[in-house]
């Protein structure tokens, strides 16, 4: 550590090395200013399009940084009266290379991101920012929006509630503000769309990930999930369940060894004939297109009869409902509360041993955050605090953090932690420290690890007779924001979560932004303008008080696993260069403490004989608490790492499944895809009943006639051409061929080609989807159990990717004969289309838990319309496709409409609101 403190100091750390290497570029930004300043509006903003045209004719974006980040600073001077300071730039350059900005809370990382953003958004892929909350998105992107709308470029915002067309506009425009979460469901919605036009995406170019450490590393911990209850089909089960007794043994076959039950010719024909009375089945087979369900959920049914037995792979326990059907494990015979078959088996054996039918909760579609960002062709972050977890970024995301120096120095003062034996001293202690604050007029700002800690120390200074005081938590951004903005008054108390309020500076003496919004609404003209030299003069007496009371003082009540969430607490103080101070108070009773305990420390105190109420304060001891926190974050990165690679199968086969989706919605034809399809099917059932170098009467022709019925609805003649004089294996399959490809070219000739098209794409997108959902449960129920095979010496890493790769084989094998089977079966009506039912508004959930509280902190209803599903997403309640104000103001809009348009004259939006309310707001 020494060698290493020294050789820092001589050579500097990788960060200053990183940064010597903008300074050229720099200096030649600030040399363009003066010539830039002459330029008109007009011209300054033609230069976007001179920058596109070079871009078009071969010139690369690295040639373009310098004038553009020029470009982009004379435009914030004219529209916002805000110019990037020389450590912006450097920030900004960070971003464009591919790395992370560490840069302090204040030093304006909101404006930065305009110079990347720009610069990207001229290739004309689109450039996305990506931050935490819907306010912030809102907030952000309306504020920088009056850069890009300057300088030619359009922008669109990506939050909760749009609909698809809304979506599909703000993805389409150069640059994009978006949440975390809504961009990952909208990748995992696009994926279960069935034509591209339906998809709103358009790809993944350039992204900007604000508070970058919390996205990427604390929110990776979940991932995001798209899940859906099956409808309510209990009248489905329970009729086809009282079909079963009508079934003989010659309408089936059963393959024990694979858990398989399939119906015979015959007994197809009896069940239609049964569910045509029953009123399941509407009209035609039960293998046409709108019959594909029924076939599922009667096989079920039938497997739930024939296979599965009572008292032997599951019990019937008595609940007050009524009871449930429990599944008894078959290797150690005990029962599995929880537990529950999937394919729509589990409830078959609800309705035959006639308990109530409990829905299905079904995965249709996953994806962690670490493979979401991944998709990115280039990727940049910004925040406060990632340096502690430059590993990790490196390691997973391939990015470097490059710590950016501070405009101006930091002035705070960090005290030693003070820890005390328990947590009643520790709190006693923080109270009146709080109290000396307000007396003298200091701001505080206390950090806790929970809500219900922040409440109960809140609880402990009003029995103290402490003044008010504003409890937060990370639930309600917005408001959040307006109270965090007053955080700095002289004589404030602000208690909030750690996390609480990223994203809004905490300024001394208030922020005059946020003031001049809340304070004038309604005022215009002069006695606005006399109404925002008031809030000027109120903010600077306080900032005034605020600093001789000693700056912003920021508490920790306690230490976080992670250095780095302690650090963005007590980076709130010291903004800009202001005065602050900082304190963590500790306990042995605190979590980390106890959990991790730190060597000796109990037994130090214990020698040093404190007294109630007395802390210790020391350097070392603060090293140590230090040191301990490190191995934790290292536990909890080896744990992400190995969560990952996990997931990284999944990923891969995810990719695989998804590109082969969109080859096949942009395909105006598949019908070469379906006959490979068909060829396979063939190869493979003929090698079931035909053994190598096999002689004819060594064949199983009954095998072989059945599956050719079953898969390609043929009556091939096996048994004469078993008599013919030296057939072998190829031959058979030959002709096979042959037999499936006329029955093909016949149903196209009898429907059309065009409609057959149509009917082979949907089929096999439907089929692909189908097969996916189960294989993600099959590999979610996999990841659970693998991990006892360590048990026996195996690892259960590769044990996962050798059984997963398995299964995937398998996918693709079963989709091969799904689509073989369905299309020979198949056979259409053609009449006049009907108009569409009203859809069944059974909603899907998304689904990304919070690590920190355990709660879903996505919207429980979807956005956008999933063809096939069965529901009608971004629709409310009542059925409408209204949009609220908030979204309705931030639609996207031709930056060309906005430019002169007084502050207090209507949106060109059409929102209603005023300007500076709607797209004019800051």
């Amino acid at each position: 550590m020494a060698l290493a403190a020294l050789a820092r100091r001589i050579f500097g750390s990788p960060s200053d090395r990183h940064v010597k290497r903008f300074h050229a570029k720099v200096a030649a930004i600030n040399a363009l200013e003066a010539e830039l300043e002459k330029l008109s509006d007009d011209e300054l903003k033609a230069r976007t399009a001179v920058f596109k045209d070079q871009l078009a004719k071969g010139a690369d974006l690295d040639d373009l940084i310098v004038p553009a980040f020029a470009t982009v600073r004379e435009a914030s001077k004219r529209v916002l009266g805000m110019r990037h300071f020389d450590v912006q730039l450097i920030g900004g350059m960070v971003m464009n290379d591919r790395g992370i900005a560490e840069m302090r809370t204040g030093e304006g990382k909101t404006l930065v991101a305009t110079l990347p953003m720009y610069l990207n958004a001229l290739t004309g892929q689109g450039a996305h920012l990506v931050t935490v909350n819907d306010y912030l998105v809102k907030r952000d992107a309306a504020w920088m929006g009056q850069i890009y709308n300057f300088l030619g470029l359009s922008w669109g915002v990506i939050v909760h509630g749009l609909t698809d067309a809304e979506r599909k506009a703000a993805y389409a425009a150069d640059i994009t503000y978006a949440t975390n979460n809504e961009l990952g469901f909208d990748y995992l919605r696009d994926n279960m769309k069935y034509t591209r036009a339906q998809m709103v995406q358009r790809g993944h170019a350039y992204a900007i990930v604000d508070e970058v450490d919390s996205i990427l590393i604390d929110e990776a911990r979940t991932p995001l999930i798209i899940s859906g209850p099956s409808d309510d089909r209990s009248e489905l089960y329970t009729t086809l369940d009282a079909l079963m007794p009508l079934i003989g043994d010659d309408d089936f076959e059963l393959d024990e060894k694979q858990r398989a039950a399939t119906f015979t010719d015959a007994g197809v024909e009896k069940l239609e004939a049964a569910l045509t009375e029953s009123g399941l089945m509407k009209s035609g087979s039960l293998y046409d297109i709108e019959n594909v369900a029924l076939v599922h959920h009667a096989n079920s049914a039938l497997r739930a009869h024939r296979l599965f037995r009572k008292d032997k792979d599951y019990i019937v326990r008595q609940t007050p409902e009524g009871g449930e059907v429990v599944i008894i494990d078959e290797f150690s015979g005990r029962m599995m509360p929880g537990r529950r078959y999937s394919e729509g088996l589990h409830q078959a054996l609800e309705a035959k041993e006639h308990v109530k039918i409990q829905p299905e909760n079904q995965t249709l579609a996953s994806i962690t955050f670490q493979n979401y960002f991944r998709l990115y062709k280039k990727l940049a972050g910004m925040t406060g605090t990632a340096a502690t977890e430059a590993e990790e970024f490196a390691d997973i995301y391939k990015l470097d953090v490059v710590t950016v120096p501070t405009n101006v120095a930091v002035q705070r003062q960090d005290d030693e932690d003070a820890i005390f034996r328990t947590a009643a001293e520790k709190f006693d202690a923080i109270a009146d420290l709080i109290k000396q604050c307000q007396d003298r007029g200091q701001p505080v700002l206390v950090g806790t690890t929970s809500i219900e800690k922040s409440e109960m120390l809140a609880d402990l200074l009003r029995k103290k007779n402490v003044g008010e005081m504003n409890v937060l938590n990370a639930r309600h951004h917005e408001q959040e924001a307006h109270i965090v903005a007053d955080a700095g008054l002289p004589g404030a108390i602000t208690i909030a979560t750690n996390m609480a309020g990223r994203g809004t500076d905490i300024q001394l003496g208030g922020n005059l932004e946020m003031r001049i919004e809340r304070e004038t609404e309604g005022l215009e003209g002069a006695e606005r303008d006399a109404k925002i030299e008031n809030i000027k003069a109120t903010i600077a007496t306080n900032k005034a008080k605020a600093i001789a009371a000693g700056g912003l003082m920021v508490i920790g009540t306690e230490r976080h696993e992670s250095r780095r969430i302690d650090n963005q607490l007590r980076g709130r103080s010291g903004r800009q260069g202001d005065p602050g101070h900082s304190a963590f108070f500790l306990s042995l009773q605190d979590d980390l403490m106890r959990i991790f305990p730190v060597d000796s420390m109990d037994s130090m105190l214990g020698k040093l004989g404190l007294e109630q109420g007395e802390s210790i304060t020391h350097p070392w001891v603060t090293k140590a608490i230090e040191r301990a926190q490190g191995k934790v974050e290292s536990r909890n990165f080896d744990i992400r790492k190995n969560i990952l690679k996990y997931d990284d199968v999944m990923n891969d086969q995810r990719k695989v499944i998804f590109e082969q989706r969109i080859e096949m919605m942009d395909a105006e034809d598949v019908s070469d895809t379906v006959k490979d399809m068909r060829h396979y099917v063939v190869e493979a059932i003929v090698a079931k009943a035909i053994p190598p170098r096999s002689y004819p009467e060594q064949w199983n022709i009954e095998q072989l006639v059945a599956a050719a019925k079953t898969y390609l609805n043929v009556d091939a003649p096996i048994q004469a051409w078993a008599e013919e004089e030296g057939i072998d294996q190829e031959t058979v399959e030959e002709r096979l061929v042959d037999l499936a490809n006329a029955g093909a070219a016949a149903k196209a000739a009898q429907y059309s080609p065009d409609i057959m098209r149509q009917v082979e794409k949907s089929i096999l997108l439907q089929s692909i989807d189908g097969l996916w959902r189960e294989h993600l449960v099959t590999l979610d129920h996999l990841s659970k159990v693998v991990g006892w095979r360590g048990i026996a010496q195996r690892d259960p890493l590769n044990e996962y990717k050798q059984e997963s790769f398995e299964l995937f084989e398998a996918l693709l094998t079963n989709l091969r004969e799904l689509v073989t089977t369905q299309l020979s079966h198949i056979q259409l009506q053609i009449r006049q289309p009907e108009p569409l039912p009203t859809p069944d508004l059974s909603r899907l959930s998304e689904v990304h838990i919070d690590p920190t509280t355990g709660e879903n902190d996505a919207e429980t209803d979807v956005s956008g319309t999933v063809p096939g599903l069965g529901f009608a997403a971004g629709a409310f309640a009542d059925g409408s496709q209204d949009e609220s104000d908030a979204d309705r103001s931030l639609r996207p809009i031709d930056p060309a409409l906005l430019v002169g348009v007084s502050r207090n004259a209507p949106c060109p939006c059409g929102s209603g609101k005023k300007f500076k309310h709607c797209h004019g707001a800051f």
